[in-house]
C-alpha cells in the first residue's frame, strides 16, 4: 500500500527516490514536492483523477475502437470514487440475486463516508505508475489491474465492517488476516501470505512495518513484527522478528542483513547478492 509520506518515520523521507512524490491533497510534506497540479482548464482540483482521465482520454483518441469502453468506466464518471464503485460492482455483483447498481450504490456510499480509503486509492494508483516498470498510466492499473480492484474491495469491505454492517462487508468475499497490519508505503509482490500458525487465537498475524518489500512467494507467519524498511526475499519463510531496515533471505541459517534504502518504494530485491 502507499501512504503520504509525511506520514513515515522521520528516518525514511530522505531515502526517497526524488520521482516519489505524495499524491494525497491533505499532504503537508514540505521537503518533497506534491504531485504537480493538473492544468487548469477542465480541472477538479483532484490532481489523480484528473490525470488518469486525461490517460483515459488520449488512449481513447488513439483507439476510437476503445473510446465507448473508455467514456463508460471513466470518462463519463463525476469522481474517482463513483467510478471505482461502479468498475468494482460490474466484477463483483451476483446476476439474479445482487444487481449491480444496488451494490454499485452500496460501494459508492462507503467510500463517500470513508474518505481515507479514496485517498489510498489515489496514493495505491500512484504508487503502481512509479513503481511498476510495466505500468505506464494510472488508468491501465485503473481498468486492468486484479491486485489493484482486490485491494480498493477491501478498503470498501473494511469501510462496512467499521460502521457495523457485517453481512455486505462479509458479501464482497475480500478478506485480510484479522490481526495482520500492514504499515505505510509497503509493496506485496504476487502469491504472499500473511498468516497465523496452528490453532493460537488471538493476536496472532503479522505486523508489516512501514516501507516493507515483501517478494512473490513469502510467508510470513505467526504474530511476528517486520521491521520498518525491511525486505523479505523472495520464497522466504519467516517466523521470527525482522529487524528494521534488514534483509531476510529465503535460506536456511542465513541472518537478515542491512538495507539502506526503501525497498517498498524503490522496489530493488538484493537478498540475492
Amino acid at each position: 500500500m502507499a501512504a503520504c509520506v509525511d506520514k513515515w518515520p522521520a528516518a525514511y523521507p530522505c531515502r526517497l527516490p526524488d520521482k516519489f512524490y505524495c499524491a494525497l491533497p491533505d499532504c503537508t510534506t514540505t521537503d518533497r514536492p506534491v504531485a504537480p497540479a493538473p492544468a487548469a482548464s477542465g480541472s477538479s482540483g483532484d490532481y489523480v483523477w484528473d490525470a488518469l482521465r486525461a490517460e483515459a482520454q488520449d488512449d481513447a483518441d488513439d483507439e476510437p475502437l476503445l473510446r465507448k469502453f473508455y467514456h463508460d468506466l471513466v470518462l463519463s464518471r463525476p469522481s474517482l470514487e463513483f467510478a471505482l464503485a461502479s468498475l468494482l460492482a460490474a466484477k463483483l455483483c451476483i446476476p439474479g440475486a445482487l444487481p449491480q447498481d444496488q451494490l454499485r450504490d452500496l460501494l459508492a456510499g462507503a467510500l463517500a463516508a470513508h474518505p481515507e480509503a479514496g485517498r489510498a486509492a489515489r496514493a495505491d494508483l500512484a504508487a503502481a505508475r512509479d513503481r511498476d516498470p510495466a505500468c505506464a498510466k494510472m488508468v491501465h492499473c485503473f481498468l486492468y489491474y486484479r491486485g489493484f480492484l482486490a485491494l480498493q474491495a477491501h478498503r470498501a469491505a473494511h469501510a462496512l465492517w467499521s460502521d457495523n454492517r457485517r453481512a455486505p462487508a462479509l458479501l464482497l468475499q475480500s478478506r485480510a488476516s484479522e490481526t495482520a497490519v500492514v504499515g505505510y508505503g509497503v509493496s506485496i509482490l504476487h502469491a504472499v501470505t500473511l498468516g497465523g500458525t496452528g490453532k493460537e487465537s488471538g493476536d496472532r498475524h503479522p505486523k508489516v512495518g512501514d516501507g516493507v518489500l515483501i517478494g512473490a512467494g513469502a510467508s510470513v507467519l505467526g504474530n511476528v513484527h517486520i521491521g520498518d524498511g525491511a525486505e523479505i526475499g523472495a520464497g522466504a519463510i519467516v517466523l521470527r522478528d525482522v529487524a528494521d531496515g534488514t534483509t531476510a533471505k529465503p535460506i536456511i541459517g542465513k541472518k537478515a542483513e542491512p538495507q539502506r534504502e526503501l525497498p517498498g518504494v524503490t522496489m530493488e530485491q538484493r537478498w540475492s547478492d
